[in-house]
């Protein structure tokens, strides 16, 4: 009898363990195909109208590449397909013997810049867009950019990066190691808007325009210390989603 219901609830651990895997696969397929998408199309069809861009003759200087929230949807499509990809070739154990380089990509990834970068463009965006949405997505914008991908962008980036704390096992890296990583990407990123100021005479986004230069250092330190603290609560709510897991990968590599 013990044995008949050892047997069958290792059946129902199986079974259990087969859905989550396959939820888990689909999560990282529906994530890689969408945001791939988002940046195929935005890139090719959606073309901003001069008038969006204060009419600057060297409005194009920098391409859509001078946007957080293009670079944010190439980080993350690129981030789930190396995560889709892992889950056919790499591994998801909590503690493997031998952990292949991309899964320790994946894990660096997840916890520098997919989670922090997708919460900080979404958050940021929304929170502005409430306040007033001409300093960040002015209205002439509706006639070329769908409603859709505006979503994909800045709404389910957000949806995916949470779904994803919570449905993916990682170990964070070494806080400062990850803390640097997310700094020099935050840094490079303002050097890179300053540098398409420089060339093109305006600022990568409108509310930039409004402010004057101590107003913009406190708004540029502000965003720094809300994604670094991004980083943290994300290295948080993983720690404290996957502690029984932590507690064994710790026990294993002992």
């Amino acid at each position: 009898m013990v044995d008949y219901k050892s047997k069958k609830l290792h059946a129902a651990d199986a079974a259990y363990q087969g859905v989550y895997k396959s939820f888990r696969t689909l999560v990282h397929l529906v994530a890689a195909v969408q945001f791939s998408y988002a940046v195929y199309y935005d890139f090719n069809y959606v073309k901003l109208p001069e008038t969006a861009m204060h009419s600057n003759a060297h409005h194009n200087f920098g391409g859509k590449f001078k946007y957080l929230t293009f670079l944010d949807a190439i980080i993350q499509s690129i981030y789930f397909t190396i995560s889709l990809i892992n889950d056919f070739v790499g591994t998801n154990e909590v503690a493997p013997k031998h952990t292949p380089a991309i899964r320790k990509i994946k894990d660096y990834l997840m916890a520098t810049l997919a989670f922090p970068v997708a919460l900080n463009v979404g958050i940021t965006f929304w929170s502005l867009y409430a306040i007033d949405r001409e300093l960040v997505f002015p209205r002439v914008l509706d006639a070329v950019f769908p409603n859709w991908l505006n979503h994909v962008v800045h709404t389910n980036i957000m949806v995916f990066a949470i779904l994803e704390l919570f449905t993916s096992f990682r170990e964070y890296p070494k806080r400062s190691k990850g803390i640097v990583g997310l700094t020099i990407f935050l840094i490079t990123y303002l050097v890179w808007i300053h540098i398409v100021k420089y060339y093109s005479g305006i600022w990568v986004y409108p509310v930039l325009e409004v402010l004057e230069l101590p107003q913009r250092i406190v708004f540029f330190v502000a965003v720094l210390a809300f994604t670094l603290f991004l980083y943290i609560l994300g290295e948080f709510v993983n720690n404290t989603v996957w502690n029984k897991e932590l507690k064994l990968a710790q026990r294993k590599q002992k």
